[in-house]
């Protein structure tokens, strides 16, 4: 089995020593991901193509096909059969042996890829092997200009390849040609989607998590990082760093203003990334951030975000619509996974302001995130090689609406200006008010035999604190969302 493997159009561009590099790293990789396979994978790189071998066997094939189609830097890949270059008679038998019925009652054009010194033309090859298939299948009719069948041959010094397929891959550049990066990951499809562009790129993209206080959320978004580096970056190894950032949270809820809270935390999280950044030797940190999709993401607010560090800011998505990126979410199969995993630094605030004035950062920042906290949690962050995460899928906790069971206790996660402001209040049963940044010093105080309902305005908060609790060994746990 042979496939034919084309590298992405931009690097055929390049100048003749950085071509020759992308060309000499992708041959490495591929030789990386597919030797493993099997003894008789040969991988040999030439100056336009890349060319990969092995035994003839139908799941060394598809596994080989589906690397292939996930490996930065290829444009496509042909899978060929081959045949030494002797008589046109002898190469016309040959095509006629596999490719009779396919051509059978169609329109066909041949084309042929010449490389070599050769004593014909690619139009004496093309006319002669046509006119052979023409005369020799029934129903056949030549056609230059959209045929409905194409026969493609590639003739290299004295070997023929017929292709027999043609698979596109992904573009973009191998790894790692251009510089390391860090990504901001939350779990959802914006950060995602931007870690797979980043490493389409080339980039070798190392991993940050800031936990805003649940253990089950983290083990989620490590799901779907591993997933992306397994499938789309395994070629080199990366760091998932996580920071524990519930410390960082309950300041600002408790001290800052409600309109500069989203800001706030951004800013929090732009500082600590330089930090991380600097210690896993990244140039610049990543985020999914598109313009006005939230109140942070106004060109104002990501201002003042990026003032909060000297670092460079890339946003691969800046002006993606939302449904360009869960359709591109799907495409690279993560859909699902962070379907299931609600972001919820946006919700901290119930009154985001599109337009922080600067003065308000300025003054609040100091006390409500000093150096030294932000010092602190960095230094408490875990960093784990991305092969040691281990992967266990996260089952969420039951959603109730009217069906509550009847000795449950509801747990109002919200903070206490959204409580105040909308108090609630379910018939027949005990409702407790504990916010969600402080639920994880009162859980002491709970019994693990009470069947407990959590509560908050867009179920976001409610569901992952409903899973650290699961994970604390609350065996009866659920989510309780209001009819609206």
């Amino acid at each position: 089995m042979k496939f034919i493997v084309r590298l992405h159009a931009e690097i055929t561009i390049k100048s003749r020593s950085v071509r020759q590099r992308h060309v000499k790293v992708l041959t490495g990789n591929l030789r990386t991901l597919l030797k493993p396979l099997d003894k008789s994978v040969r991988v040999n790189g030439h100056w336009d193509r890349i060319e990969v071998t092995h035994i003839n066997d139908a799941e060394l094939t598809a596994t080989t096909i589906q690397t292939l189609q996930t490996t930065p830097g290829i444009g496509y890949f042909e899978q060929v059969t081959q045949h030494p270059l002797t008589e046109f008679t002898d190469l016309l038998s040959w095509i006629l042996e596999s490719q009779s019925e396919r051509f059978q009652g169609k329109s066909f054009a041949v084309r042929i890829k010449r490389k070599g010194n050769h004593e014909f033309s690619s139009l004496d090859m093309a006319r002669y092997l046509g006119g052979g298939i023409k005369a020799q299948v029934a129903g056949t009719s030549v056609a230059l200009k959209n045929p409905q069948e194409e026969l493609v041959l590639h003739v290299i010094d004295e070997q023929v390849s017929m292709v027999e397929r043609r698979y596109t891959g992904i573009g973009g550049f191998p790894l790692p040609t251009q510089e390391t990066v860090l990504s901001l990951m939350s779990g959802g499809f914006d950060s995602a989607v931007a870690s797979y562009q980043m490493i389409r790129r080339g980039t070798r993209t190392h991993f940050c998590f800031f936990n805003l206080g649940a253990d089950a959320h983290e083990a989620a978004v490590k799901e779907i990082t591993y997933f992306l580096w397994q499938k789309y970056s395994r070629t080199h190894a990366v760091k998932f760093v996580t920071v524990d950032f519930s410390k960082v949270v309950a300041r600002i809820l408790e001290h800052a203003d409600q309109g500069a809270m989203g800001v706030l935390l951004k800013r929090a999280m732009m500082r600590a990334a330089a930090q991380v950044a600097d210690l896993v030797k990244a140039q610049a940190l990543v985020t999914g951030e598109a313009v006005g999709q939230v109140s942070s993401q106004t060109l104002s607010n990501l201002k003042l975000i990026d003032q909060a560090t000297d670092a460079l800011v890339v946003r691969p998505l800046i002006v993606s619509d939302k449904q360009a990126i869960v359709d591109q979410a799907r495409a690279i199969g993560v859909e699902a996974l962070c379907a299931a995993v609600p972001e919820y630094c946006g919700v901290i605030s119930q009154q985001p302001s599109v337009k922080v004035k600067p003065g308000v950062i300025a003054s609040a920042e100091p006390e409500v995130i000093p150096d030294s906290l932000i010092n602190e949690v960095v230094a408490e962050s875990v960093a784990v090689d991305i092969r040691e995460v281990r992967v266990n899928p996260v089952v969420g906790p039951k959603v109730y609406q009217d069906d509550m069971p009847e000795q449950a206790v509801i747990i109002d996660v919200r903070t206490a200006d959204e409580e105040e402001a909308a108090p609630l209040h379910v018939t027949g049963h005990k409702v407790l008010h504990i916010p969600f940044f402080k639920l994880a010093s009162k859980q002491d105080t709970l019994s693990k035999d009470t069947h407990y309902l959590l509560y908050c305005q867009q179920g976001v908060m409610s569901r992952l604190q409903a899973l650290q609790m699961q994970e604390q060994g609350f065996a009866h746990v659920g989510v309780l969302e209001q009819n609206k």
